[in-house]
């Protein structure tokens, strides 16, 4: 057991999902002509003045309604200097001492081994502010030379500032989907991380066990994922242990993370806030949140949609809360389950042959060729034990990927009906038995797992169009017999 306990606050930057910048008219679209997305306010030019986006803040309170946070009235908006060529301005523009978001709460599942029981935790939310983003600087691009793309500058974020209250690599892990969930359901944030939508800052010390004060502080940079997220911390925590266990001092450092050796690496001294020369914008007014912007109805959150699952469809919290993976994919369930009328097995399909479909092929839900009505009559089939499921999966699933609309008429077509006459069935099954004497003998001698040979066995000779519920029925009845 270690004698040091980790201390972990992430902080995520969340593009929101707008489609102009945040003081400017600048398009905000990924993958546009480098620079192309740029004007004299987003440049920083001499005269140009910054017009906030109204569409942030509203965006920015519907978080912090979620998040069940204190909405401050009035805000103020600083610049935070600093000079990097990814820069233009010089500075930064983000909201000082008071956010519009303060001191909310966000639930996820905790660490037992950590903790010593399972469950759910709350973990505190500091802040969340708004700000813009900086450029993008591409070092791999052209050889001896960084090349700076501006599109980014000015592109509006949400920073969410999480209180040190995570205690391992699966908890910080757990925190990031848990929140990915959240500004995706809430449709705030379209939460691509390859494209940088949502991306990840995480700080963490070390102290010793049964002790309050923090140790010190390092800030791993520019996370750009769950797995990376729990890498990054679990190789840090191992640093850190090292060095204090050796009698070493830690100095307060930001570290870059390379996923490829699976390792952190120092970058520069960690900063303070006194180095950035943060002051007031002079150029926007006091953001005023008037009381009737706190007012209306939230969309369904996940934790009560994940809620409602359970209750309302007999799914488990683990396929309840992996059905929320993001809001599309929850969507596409629901039409699924009322399609088909049988929601544990759209569950069952949504986690397998839907989901493996498209982690093999890089593909979110939205770029699935078949609709939920036509996925929905597939289901139906099997369910009704018109179709083997066998079959259903691995000739008719992937007809309907190739553009067939109509599984029942492919079906019909390809005679690939399911076989469900007891009578047919028993009389191949007792034919497999006595093809197979030695698999008997020694399935009645102990070795259990020959049931599944002969299973496979009466299932090929079938064509795989059998009722495998039958023939396990009568399998079982044959095997039973003297």
């Amino acid at each position: 057991m270690s004698a040091f306990e980790a201390v972990i606050g992430l902080e995520v930057h969340v593009q929101l999902k707008t489609k102009s910048k945040l003081f400017c008219a600048c398009p905000t679209a990924y993958g546009l002509p480098p620079n192309s997305a740029t004007c004299p306010v987003c440049l920083g030019l001499p005269g140009a003045l910054p017009t906030l986006n109204a569409e942030t803040v509203r965006m920015a309170i519907r978080l912090g309604r979620a998040l069940e946070a204190r909405i401050q009235p009035r805000s103020t908006f600083y610049r935070k200097q600093y000079f990097y060529g990814d820069l233009p301005k010089g500075y930064q523009i983000t909201q000082g001492p008071v956010a519009i978001v303060e001191e909310g709460t966000l639930r996820l599942p905790g660490d037992a081994a950590v903790r010593g029981a399972s469950g759910p935790i709350a973990c505190g939310i500091e802040r969340a502010h708004l700000e813009e983003d900086a450029g993008k600087s591409n070092h791999d691009l052209h050889d001896g030379a960084t090349l700076v793309d501006l599109n980014r500058a000015g592109v509006a974020l949400l920073e969410i500032v999480g209180k040190p209250d995570l205690r391992s690599p699966l908890e910080a892990m757990e925190y990031l989907k848990s929140l990915h969930r959240l500004v995706t359901f809430l449709g705030i944030c379209d939460g691509n991380m390859e494209e940088g939508s949502f991306r990840c800052d995480a700080n963490v010390s070390l102290r010793k066990v049964g002790t309050e004060p923090f140790g010190t502080r390092v800030e791993i940079k520019n996370l750009n994922s769950f797995n990376n997220v729990r890498r990054a911390l679990e190789f840090e925590i191992l640093r850190q242990g090292r060095l204090l266990a050796a009698g070493d001092a830690l100095t307060p450092e930001t570290r870059g993370w390379d996923a490829d050796k699976g390792e952190t690496r120092i970058q520069r001294s960690k900063e303070g806030a006194h180095d950035y020369r943060f002051f007031p914008e002079p150029d926007l007014p006091t953001l005023v949140i008037e009381p009737a912007e706190l007012k209306g109805a939230l969309p369904e959150l996940p934790e009560a949609r994940a809620q409602r699952f359970m209750a309302s469809h007999g799914l488990s919290e683990f396929e309840a809360t992996t059905l929320l993976q993001s809001r599309p994919f929850a969507e596409y369930f629901e039409a699924l389950a009322t399609a088909s009328g049988h929601a544990k097995a759209a569950c069952n399909w949504m986690l397998g042959e839907v989901s493996r479909h498209l982690n093999d092929h890089g593909l979110g839900i939205g770029a699935l060729p078949v609709a939920p009505e036509v996925l929905g009559a597939l289901v139906r089939l099997v369910e009704d034990r018109v179709l083997n499921l066998t079959t259903a999966k691995d000739t008719v699933f992937p007809a309907l990927l190739k553009g067939e609309r109509d599984p029942a008429a492919f079906v019909a077509a390809q005679g690939l009906g399911q076989v469900s006459d007891r009578g047919a069935i028993e009389d191949l099954v007792r034919g497999i038995l006595a093809a197979n004497p030695d698999a008997v003998a020694q399935f009645r001698g102990g070795r259990a797992n020959l049931r599944g040979f002969l299973v496979g066995q009466a299932m090929k000779a079938g064509g795989g169009k059998l009722d495998a519920r039958l023939v396990n029925d009568v399998l079982d009845a044959e095997l039973a017999k003297a």
